[in-house]
């Protein structure tokens, strides 16, 4: 039998700076229900030593600290390898849990679900500005059954790319193939898809405050949005092209607005472009990568400001944020920001 119903497992690196608000977040609200695991992949900062003032005070902590760092999708999946709960929701190192979070959970998980999704907002890096309600577009929760993959994929998916939305039985996450997604940096995606989940829950309303723009991998965005997501979740097996186009195409590069967007902050080069792209795209698409590499930084970054100042759409706020704390920054990249909201 599970020592508790839920284990709380996050994996990190080098977040001394943030991690402190992040388990006081989590801590006022842990019952005798509820362990909190924290694998240290080797971090050379502060970690070790703040989270030795949390143990001195928290025995609901279960602290790891790796001899060398394995990654982020090892160092998850050795969490759930140390939690003892019948469920673990695999926890964000730098965001924040909303108040009363922990006992929403814990009210879905009433032995009928093996995967419990969570809603999340987006914040900006000091939690000042509001960038999205919600990470998933929804109103109500949700039920899904063994024959509903293909709505769970559509509806979750892009949602999931955020791992603390992922409160799963722990024994289906031991039973699956884990090792075939190290590396992709979405270990939990790969747990989750690849194969039918019995029954899945979705909470609708936010359980978690993300902190947008202060992910370790920021500065591979390109790459990780534009190659990698792409390819990890075309690789499922079991759903419909459809279904996987609306969470995202085929191939990453044919998003004009976000390869220019990459360009805008400076994360897109022509060193990325020869070592990234230049094997994967032949013709004129090659040349069309090649120039949009070589566009001016600032004037991109103009242009992408005026674009966010006219559509102020759902995803505006964010890619406003980005632009505003990117190098390029610029007196219109300021005025598009007060027009949006984020400044």
């Amino acid at each position: 039998m599970p020592k508790h119903k839920l284990s709380i497992c996050i994996a990190t690196f080098n977040r001394a700076r943030f991690i402190g608000e992040t388990l006081d977040s989590i801590l006022g609200q842990i019952n005798s229900n509820v362990e909190l695991i924290v694998v240290d992949g080797a971090s050379p900062d502060s970690t070790p030593e703040v989270m030795a003032k949390y143990l001195s005070q928290y025995p609901a902590i279960r602290y790891y600290r790796e001899k060398e760092n394995s990654g982020v999708d090892k160092d998850y999946d050795k969490a759930v390898g140390y939690a003892t709960g019948e469920f673990c929701w695999l926890m964000t190192d730098d965001d924040l849990l909303l108040p009363g979070a922990i006992g929403r959970v814990l009210n879905k998980l009433d032995g009928q679900y093996d995967l419990v999704v969570v809603n999340a907002e987006i914040k900006n890096a000091d939690f000042t500005k509001m960038l999205d309600e919600k990470i998933i577009s929804c109103e109500l929760d949700r039920e899904y059954g063994s024959g509903d993959g293909e709505s769970l994929f559509a509806d979750t998916a892009q949602g999931l790319s955020f791992i603390g939305c992922t409160v799963i039985r722990r024994e289906v996450w031991l039973a699956r193939n884990r090792q075939l997604y190290f590396g992709t940096l979405f270990v939990h995606v790969g747990v989750i898809f690849q194969q039918p989940i019995a029954r899945a829950a979705l909470i609708a309303e936010p359980q978690i405050t993300i902190r947008y723009g202060n992910a370790m991998w920021t500065a591979r965005g390109f790459e990780i949005w534009m190659v990698k997501w792409p390819e990890l979740i075309w690789s499922f097996k079991g759903y419909s092209d459809r279904t996987k186009s609306a969470v995202c195409s085929r191939s990453g590069l044919h998003n004009l607005k976000r390869l220019m967007f990459y360009r805008a902050t400076g994360i897109y080069t022509p060193e990325m472009y020869r070592h990234i792209l230049a094997a994967k795209v032949s013709g004129w698409a090659r040349l069309f990568f090649k120039l949009a590499a070589t566009v001016p930084v600032i004037a991109a970054n103009i242009l992408a400001s005026i674009y966010c100042a006219a559509v102020r759409g759902r995803g505006a706020r964010m890619v406003m944020n980005s632009l505003i704390c990117s190098r390029s920054v610029n007196s219109i990249t300021r005025w598009a920001a007060r027009i949006v909201g984020v400044l």
